[in-house]
């Protein structure tokens, strides 16, 4: 018996009915034609060699499942706080204007400057978090414009820049370990007329 004959499961059916023929012509007298035996072989092999094909073929299908669900588990991982950090962006862009604000008066009573400087430091912690999450800011004044990262809201023309140039941020973008979850609104410059 060969090991393919071995993994089928209709191999000792196969086996029995050549028995069953030879035993049958002994009972009668006579000895299974050559041609019956090589019907019954080409019949055997032809079954054996189909379970072997359907097993083959099973096993490449179950190394594609593990493999996507191998795959399917890592981005579960790796994109598990991208709900979470779409509820933190708007608090980051609070804390951004806050500062601004705070900070556009040079002769602010004592009370203004403690405010800037307990808003600085909950934005720098808030800031800290979010990079301990992997989600990273995307501020691209200067850079060239990447419609892929960048939301154009204006163009505007300028000769101090180069033509597709983001000349203004409007507000950041941010990426969750390199998928964007917001593109950045920016002012991108144009060639004069």
């Amino acid at each position: 018996m060969t090991n393919n004959e071995q993994s089928t499961p209709e191999a000792p059916k196969t086996e029995g009915a050549v028995e069953g023929v030879v035993e049958e012509g002994a009972a009668q007298g006579e000895a299974p034609s050559h041609e019956e035996l090589t019907l019954l072989l080409e019949d055997a092999r032809g079954k054996a060699d189909e379970h072997w094909d359907q097993l083959l073929r099973t096993n490449a299908e179950l190394e594609n499942l593990r493999r996507r669900a191998k795959q399917d588990v890592e981005n579960a991982h790796k994109y598990a706080l991208e709900k979470f950090a779409q509820e933190l962006l708007p608090v980051k862009d609070s804390l951004e204007m806050g500062l601004a604000a705070a900070g556009g008066e040079a002769d602010a009573a004592e009370a203004i400057k403690q405010l800037r400087e307990g808003t600085e430091l909950t934005l720098k912690m808030l800031s800290a978090a979010m990079e301990k999450s992997g989600i990273k800011e995307i501020d691209p004044v200067g850079e060239t414009f990447n419609p892929e990262q960048h939301q154009a809201m204006s163009l505007q023309e300028s000769e101090e820049h180069a033509p597709n140039t983001v000349m203004a941020v409007m507000q950041k973008g941010y990426q969750l370990n390199d998928r964007l979850i917001r593109p950045a609104m920016v002012v991108v410059s144009k060639a004069k007329a």
